[in-house]
């Protein structure tokens, strides 16, 4: 099957008064279509520069990048981009939030608005469609964040540490929710987080970064015996123990 992404040879430096701090050193790796993919690694070792990069908001200083077979500037990919932070707006109703893309690309059709109403539906928050963001849990909060980038459709959704602003239990409840959506809507996405259970529990391939620079130091295939293969019947699973001694080891093994 031929990659819907490809990063060949990705180099990356900050320039400042002060000089040049190399950042990302030789990143290569393919994404299938539907993959979910992991990346994890030491703080600051340059995980959300790579997702700028792959989001064209940032330009490699060396390196390719594929979208379905082309060059990343003759067929820029769609990209959906959730962040750490909702970004819901208080002054728009819950509806108007989740079709704010829509509005601003001036896609909001009768069939866009449908999808939309369907999406509220399917993940509970039909009956919250009129109110404001601040009437809504922190769960329902991601929720509506997550659709507003599902009903544009895109091509790869890129996932920035997400659940990093939830309380724990919240964080467990919103990662199953977001995890089966994706797979039910049958995504691509690479999450980036610190959490090490999260992107087990999450991800069918973990990409483990060293520090920066950084370079891929190993890529790590995810397999569970599981009759339904959720995030939360894998942090029961008796492979995760072993897959989260294996990923710790390897980024704590920087000496």
């Amino acid at each position: 099957m031929k990659p819907i992404l490809e990063l060949s040879g990705i180099y990356y430096s900050y320039h400042t008064t002060e000089g040049e701090t190399p950042v990302l050193s030789n990143i290569s790796f393919a994404l299938g279509k539907g993959e979910f993919l992991a990346i994890v690694g030491p703080s600051g070792c340059g995980k959300s520069t790579l997702l700028s990069i792959i989001a064209g908001l940032l330009e490699p200083e060396r390196g390719l990048i594929k979208f379905d077979g082309k060059y990343h500037q003759e067929c820029p990919p769609g990209i959906g981009y959730m962040l750490q932070h909702d970004h819901l707006f208080e002054w728009r109703n819950v509806y108007q939030n989740v079709t704010l893309g829509l509005e601003i690309q001036k896609q909001l059709t009768p069939r866009s608005k449908a999808k939309a109403m369907e999406l509220l539906k399917t993940y509970g928050l039909d009956r919250f469609k009129n109110s404001r963001p601040s009437e809504l849990s922190g769960g329902m909060r991601q929720r509506a964040a997550l659709i507003r980038t599902l009903v544009m459709e895109p091509d790869i959704l890129l996932l920035d540490e997400p659940f990093s602003a939830l309380d724990y239990q919240t964080r467990l409840t919103v990662g199953d929710d977001i995890g089966q959506i994706l797979r039910k809507e049958h995504r691509t996405a690479i999450l980036v987080t610190h959490d090490l259970s999260e992107a087990i529990s999450l991800a069918d391939r973990i990409i483990i970064m060293s520090p920066r620079p950084a370079t891929i130091k190993q890529k790590v295939a995810l397999t569970f015996q599981l009759e339904q293969d959720t995030p939360l019947h894998r942090r029961n699973a008796t492979e995760f123990k072993n897959y989260f001694n294996l990923i710790w080891e390897e980024i704590n093994n920087n000496e």
